[in-house]
């Protein structure tokens, strides 16, 4: 049985190497995708269409400035989630109260002196980290260290998707399937399309891409709609599955603000309002406010 065991730990250690080494190549691999839907959409379909004239010359220029806006927003939204560091647990770091109890035994010893000793308070500690967890925090096996809020390790950003690039991520997830659409609406426009045998080769091969990509997209968008309706996350949609209520659930419009602030100019951009980031400690993702009537129980 031991021996199974270190089998089993040693093929999820070798399996989180291989997600590092998969994510580069999957960066290339979404650069590739945009660049195939570019080459399809712009250079076989609308640039030809242009000098058609007529009708056909005016739906051009649409897609055309359609398709560029939502190009721009995306990868605006994209690099973000690749560069920002989800959310990393600041050395020292202690809680002030315990705000999640019951998934660890209270710590004790004079390292932790500082935390309070209320034998009803729960403290959570990452073990492989050696040190206290803020809540809604997770340990990645994939990137080696606790991210706060942590979602999931996305492996097309080669990153972990937690409290400080969630939005830009649930902008990247939208703009992606919105940004499909020109390129649906220009192939199946009527009339052909032009080009050499390469070209619609290309073509289609852009349009079969896209398609998968957008129903997997799509799916994957709308589930993380109903987390964000929730106030929760992938990972603590699981956990809570024998918790009748969720602590952090603060009624639709909060739980969205949770994510995308309260500044609606900033809704839809990567990035948030100065007064956001001071008023709400959510952003920086160490404190979450819980409804009321649930600390009083």
């Amino acid at each position: 049985m031991h021996r199974s065991g270190a089998t089993m730990a040693w093929n999820v250690f070798k399996f989180c190497t291989a997600l590092r080494g998969l994510g580069s190549i999957m960066i290339l691999l979404v650069l590739g995708v945009v660049g195939v839907t570019y080459y399809a959409v712009v250079l076989t379909s609308c640039v030809p269409a242009l000098y058609s004239g007529g009708l056909d010359s005016l739906v051009a220029m649409v897609v055309l400035i359609l398709f560029h806006g939502l190009l721009v927003m995306l990868l605006w939204s994209y690099f973000p989630v690749v560069f920002t560091d989800p959310g990393s647990v600041p050395p020292n770091w202690r809680p002030t109260i315990d705000e999640e109890r019951g998934e660890a035994d209270p710590l004790v010893g004079t390292e932790f002196s500082n935390v309070p000793s209320d034998p009803s308070q729960r403290i959570r500690y990452c073990r492989k980290c050696n040190q206290l967890k803020p809540p809604r925090c997770h340990h990645c096996s994939v990137c080696g260290r606790c991210v706060l809020k942590m979602d999931h390790h996305c492996v097309w950003v080669v990153n972990c998707v937690g409290a400080l690039n969630y939005k830009y991520f649930l902008l990247f997830l939208t703009l992606v399937t919105a940004s499909l659409l020109p390129h649906f609406i220009s192939f199946f426009s009527d009339g052909e399309i032009p080009g050499t045998p390469g070209s619609l080769a290309t073509t289609f091969l852009a349009f079969v891409l896209n398609l998968a990509f957008a129903l997997s997209v799509l799916g994957f968008l709308i589930m993380h709609i109903s987390l964000v309706s929730a106030n929760t996350t992938t990972i603590e949609a699981y956990e809570k599955k024998t918790t009748p209520k969720w602590r952090y659930d603060l009624g639709r419009r909060k739980n969205f603000e949770q994510v995308f602030g309260m500044d609606k100019k900033y809704w839809f951009i990567p990035a948030y309002s100065d007064e956001d980031m001071r008023k709400m400690p959510a952003l920086q993702g160490l404190e979450y406010p819980s409804k009321p009537d649930f600390d009083s129980q």
